[in-house]
């Protein structure tokens, strides 16, 4: 009963902040705009094609991601070579990359001057390979997992029983994976149905989603109506999508170890082909666009670093560390509070998703309804940077607790140990790694966040996104290069949280695997 009132009690933290945040924000949000659906998304050709094309483009990214990420999973995860280890642990670098970042980088390789040469702009490919971008990793890295959790005894009876490869493929190795790239591509359509800055860089007027549609009904007409009804519809269908992985995420606890096939060296031609192609296709879809903002701010001449120096680009830079840093600590706060009370409750679970689901647009602009005396206060600016930080904690921690085995707290409480102290002994040393990583994704969160800073920040608080924001809307070559050479800076911020924070626990696990 004891353990019921504590979770009871650690759950009142974020779900008061999940209420004031982001719940009671787009309630007011609504209540401006009149409330509900209108038929308006439904029978205005404009509308619906925005709805239709923010499914669509979610949808195949999916179905990219499957074909490209599975494969390529597979042989990262069989095949040994040099440097496997290294490329496994910056796999995920592209998804803590900003968004600005990114969507610059895509320009940098596929824009009208792109150095490809290929000019994809005003194309539905633009935005679709920006959504590889950042979610095929997410793909690779579950599949990754997912075969490692595949024992190398039934592999072993499946190839003495005369299966191929391939059938043993199917029949062993998939029905494992399966449950873990159902839940990634989850994510893989949240992110990408509700996501805003790739999709209003890189959409342009006719592919721009959903959520940029709510972003310039709300900025530009206040057309609070529309904004509402859309957010609203974007709730009920992203909530689905997370209820569905939360589920998924519990189902896949595996308290247990097992002993993974070892990884080899290609040894024929065909696997040789093999490798050679997945590790170019990493290279295409996750490296690429960094690179090519690296290379274009590199030759983009003194006169373009010179924007280093200046006291706005000095200014930005102390405000994103500062936010960031404050923010941090709350998601730590949070996230933490968050994972320990849903571990009870599969609607808590699911709750720690809310902010991927609803519109930070009109979370953002909601607050400043809600709150008209906190417009220009900071507090409400590191909330809302804390909202959208502290699910990656929550979801970090949560899925580490799955796998703690419920008899080690329960041997440390037999032997006399209290609760606090079995937590501390016991279940808080094998947290800490998961715990790191979710910090790592948090960090990178709030480095990059874009949307929120749009509404509540002051012009003394610009921050880098802003700031690049701002030299993208001047015209001119140099405020391009000036751009390239701040995305860079932020860049290198998101590489630098991500390795700090994140590589202490890969190199935990590593240790535990040896």
């Amino acid at each position: 009963m004891r353990a019921v009132f504590s979770r009871q009690a650690l759950a009142l933290l974020p779900l008061a902040f999940l209420i004031l945040m982001a719940l009671a924000p787009l309630a007011r949000l609504l209540y401006e705009g009149g409330g509900g659906l209108s038929a308006n998304l439904f029978f205005d050709d404009y509308l619906r094609w925005r709805l239709v094309w923010s499914l669509t483009q979610a949808a195949v990214t999916c179905v990219l991601a499957l074909a490209i990420g599975l494969p390529l999973a597979w042989a990262l995860a069989r095949f040994a070579f040099p440097g496997r280890v290294l490329i496994l642990r910056l796999l995920l670098l592209p998804f803590v990359m900003p968004t600005l970042v990114a969507a610059l980088g895509v320009l940098a390789l596929f824009g009208p001057h792109g150095v490809t040469g290929l000019n994809l702009q005003d194309t539905p490919w633009l935005l679709l390979y920006g959504n590889l971008f950042y979610n095929l990793p997410l793909v690779i890295r579950a599949a990754c997992e997912a075969l490692a959790t595949v024992p190398a005894s039934r592999l072993a009876a499946a190839r003495t029983l005369g299966c191929t490869a391939w059938r043993a493929f199917w029949r062993v190795e998939w029905p494992v994976a399966r449950p873990w790239l159902a839940s990634a591509l989850c994510l893989v359509f949240l992110y990408c149905f509700s996501g805003f800055g790739l999709a209003l860089l890189l959409g342009g007027q006719r592919y721009a989603t959903v959520e940029v549609e709510i972003y310039s009904l709300v900025a530009y007409e206040l057309n609070l109506a529309d904004a509402g009804a859309l957010a609203l519809l974007l709730l009920c269908l992203s909530g689905g999508v997370a209820f569905g992985y939360a589920w998924l995420e519990r189902r896949l606890a595996t308290p247990g170890k097992v002993e993974p096939l070892p990884p080899r060296p290609a040894a024929t031609l065909a696997e040789r082909t093999l490798l050679a192609g997945a590790l170019v296709l990493l290279a295409l879809f996750a490296a690429a666009p960094l690179l090519a903002v690296a290379g274009r701010a590199l030759s983009a001449g003194v006169e373009a670093w010179a924007v280093l120096g200046e006291g706005d680009t000095l200014a930005a830079l102390a405000n994103t560390l500062r936010f960031s840093a404050l923010a941090l600590g709350a998601a730590a706060v949070l996230g933490l509070a968050h994972a320990l009370a849903a571990q009870r409750w599969l609607w808590l679970r699911a709750a720690a998703f809310l902010p991927f689901v609803l519109s930070p647009v009109c979370v953002a602009f909601g607050l400043l309804l809600l709150y008209p005396g906190w417009s220009a206060s900071l507090a409400l600016l590191l909330g809302a940077y804390a909202l959208l930080a502290y699910p990656f904690v929550a979801k970090s921690v949560a899925a580490a607790l799955d796998g703690v085995p419920p008899q080690w707290p329960q041997a440390a409480r037999t032997l006399g140990a209290s609760a606090p102290r079995a937590f501390a002994r016991v279940v808080w040393p094998l947290l800490q790694p998961a715990f790191r990583r979710g910090l790592a994704f948090a960090a990178a969160t709030a480095l990059g966040e874009f949307a929120v800073t749009l509404f509540l920040s002051r012009p003394e608080w610009t921050t880098l996104t802003t700031l690049i924001y701002q030299r993208l809307g001047r015209p001119g070559a140099a405020s391009l290069d000036a751009a390239l050479v701040l995305s860079s800076v932020l860049m290198l911020f998101a590489v630098s949280a991500f390795v700090i924070i994140e590589w202490p626990a890969r190199r935990d696990r590593d240790s535990d695997h040896a």
